[in-house]
């Protein structure tokens, strides 16, 4: 339960229609297996200690007799276990037959909740059998102990802050106005589903999208169980078909028409973080909840569950593809309407063959392709000094002919120099003053040439750059419009990667796959035997592992220690942990350092759920003290 992180469960027995003393066996073995797995929430399907085909059996006295007493030794099995255990069942109520879910804890019933929409339509029959159950929940005297009857009951765990489990039955996930709204503006963070929902062409589709959509809605976890193997056959084919999500995503689910009991670890602090982040979640408790307290032990949840570690690019092709054609388009829209807004005709930037401003032109010539502007009018600027590699120069000029654009060339070395010379900096000193004098005279350059022609200067700095401050003051962290600055390092490759598998042009292609194999660098140290000897990643850390730290701090809300914890899973094998957590301090001190560089950055699209701007997603102090996140990462 460490981090928020709890296990559970779906599972699916293998059952005999109406035999319940025989499904109540086989129920006790998938909760002996999801306890030893470690799961603390386990639901199993609906009215799975009869069968949910018994159809009129349901109103055989001997059934319902035969079911209560299965569910004392499912209960009995559950003796000594703090997991929340959900079976389904028939249970009789002031002479009305209901279909409920049994709420189980060490040995004790805790409450029945009642299914509140009954079908009858279709292949459905079940009003024909079933009442509506009550919202408001009633006493229900089970073994001469009052237990609490009806939809509006939740159950909430000591062991994670927001750990709080409400139930609803099948259908009620299908109406408009489920119990599941309910529970979850109540204060449920994870809902349960009890189910029988059989298999038709396309249903399976139908079901994930709502289940998925529902636990997105109402940012929440969503536990779906379906029954499968044994129901009867006679009209009806059940699949077993089980669904875990968490906030829109499926984390795991079962191969229909195989027994599959499916597990995965759904994250509370997650879901916290984001029903705080969203302003316009607002929590509506009635007063006729019942909530029940529920004690677990907090014990260190192992984790199954798998973290990408490039979190903002997707694995697959296709999506990846899909991805980086829709970043290309949103910020070119952005810049053609920055152009369209201030009639400007002419754009300029500063091409070094690196990945940044290679995409950043690549931008501007799609923008400008969509404006119906010639390209000669973007100035592609080459600006060699100290640093500058035979290899990164070729291609910032090979790039920007190309395209089509124009190419000028401002050799900076003398500019430099003099300039060192009436600052007093020592030129053989190459510490950061030696560093920041040629980014600055770059970018007054770039600003000269704009005001020449009448353009803007367009930015080439990218997110993950912003948000470790790895940009000089008022020389590269400065622009008119910045195309870069949603884009995190780690996507930057895959959209130029993308440009050139998709441009149709062998010369431009073969000028960026040679800009994609060039090492990341800022180029302001003297280069050795003609190749770069500053190389960023060697500096600051490797960019995948900051764009990690930096989509599951800001995206997610996450704690330093919990981002330790499962960067270590993510990138196991690729790097120590002791490495991992090195740059996890330098990502903290300069992130929390540098946010005077964030607050005032020129305007730029942001492209993804991730940002930091200070005028959208990140409204942060440029003084805030960092102590208590490192206090924290100095303890690990």
């Amino acid at each position: 339960m460490k981090h928020g992180f709890v296990k559970v469960a779906a599972m699916t027995p293998k059952i005999r229609v109406a035999d319940p003393v025989y499904n109540a066996k086989e129920i006790c073995k998938g909760i002996e297996e999801a306890t030893v797995k470690g799961a603390k929430i386990i639901v199993f399907p609906e009215l799975c200690l009869t069968g949910y085909t018994c159809n009129d059996l349901f109103l055989q006295e001997l059934l319902l007799t035969q079911a209560k007493e299965a569910l004392h030794i499912v209960a009995d099995a559950t003796e000594g276990s703090d997991a929340l255990v959900f079976v389904g069942l028939p249970l009789e109520k002031d002479q009305k037959l209901y279909n409920v879910a049994a709420v189980l804890q060490d040995g004790e019933v805790l409450a029945f909740i009642p299914k509140k929409y009954i079908p009858s339509y279709a292949e459905f029959y079940e009003a024909r059998h079933f009442t509506p159950g009550n919202a408001v929940p009633e006493v229900y005297f089970y073994e001469g102990k009052e237990v609490p009857f009806g939809t509006d009951i939740l159950f909430e765990s000591d062991a994670v802050n927001g750990l709080v489990v409400g139930c609803e039955i099948c259908e009620d996930i299908w109406v408009p106005d489920s119990p599941g709204i309910s529970h979850a503006l109540a204060g449920a963070t994870v809902l349960v589903n009890l189910s029988a929902s059989n298999e038709t062409v396309g249903k399976d589709a139908y079901r994930e999208m709502l289940v998925k959509a529902t636990s997105a809605k109402l940012i929440a976890a969503y536990i779906y169980a379906s029954i499968g193997e044994g129901e009867s056959t006679q009209d009806l084919v059940f699949g077993g078909h089980n669904v875990i999500a968490e906030n829109g995503t499926i984390l795991m689910q079962a191969k229909r028409f195989e027994p599959e009991n499916t597990y995965a670890d759904i994250d509370i602090h997650r879901l916290r973080h984001e029903r705080r982040r969203m302003t316009t979640y607002l929590p509506k408790r009635a007063d006729h909840y019942t909530v029940v307290p529920v004690h677990m032990e907090k014990e260190d949840t192992a984790l199954e569950r798998k973290f990408a570690p490039r979190p903002f690019v997707p694995s697959n092709q296709a999506q990846r593809d899909k991805r980086c054609d829709e970043i290309l388009s949103i910020q070119s829209y952005g810049l053609k309407k920055r152009y369209e807004h201030t009639g400007c005709q002419s754009a300029v930037i500063g091409i070094s063959g690196g990945l940044d401003s290679t995409l950043a032109l690549l931008v501007t010539v799609r923008a400008f392709d969509m404006l119906g502007i010639d390209r000669s009018k973007i100035t592609s600027v080459t600006m060699p000094c100290f640093g500058t590699t035979d290899r990164t120069y070729d291609n910032a000029c090979k790039l920007a002919k190309t395209l089509g654009t124009t190419l000028e060339e401002v050799d900076i070395k003398e500019a430099v120099t003099i300039h060192f010379r009436d600052i007093k900096q020592d030129i053989d000193c190459h510490d950061v003053t030696y560093e920041n004098g040629q980014a600055r005279e770059r970018t007054q350059i770039l600003m000269d040439i704009a005001n020449r022609t009448g353009g803007m200067v367009i930015g080439t700095g990218d997110m993950s750059e912003l948000a470790l401050g790895w940009a000089t003051y008022n020389g590269d962290h400065m622009s008119m419009y910045g195309v870069n600055v949603g884009v995190p390092k780690t996507l930057v490759r895959h959209l130029v990667q993308y440009y050139a598998d998709t441009c149709d042009n062998d010369r431009l292609k073969e000028v960026l796959l040679d800009v994609l194999d060039t090492p990341v660098s800022p180029e302001l140290l003297p280069p050795v035997d003609g190749v770069i000897s500053q190389k960023t990643e060697d500096l600051v850390g490797p960019y995948e592992l900051h764009d990690f730290f930096l989509y599951y701090m800001l995206r997610c809300g996450f704690e330093p220690a919990k981002i330790y914890r499962i960067a270590c899973e993510a990138f196991n094998g690729i790097y120590d942990k002791g490495v991992i957590l090195k740059w996890l301090k330098i990502f903290y001190r300069r992130f929390f350092a540098q946010q005077f560089k964030r607050s005032c950055l020129p305007d730029g699209p942001k492209v993804g759920s991730v940002a930091v701007s200070p005028r959208g997603d990140l409204r942060m102090p440029s003084d805030a003290c960092a102590a208590i996140w490192m206090q924290q990462l100095e303890a690990l």
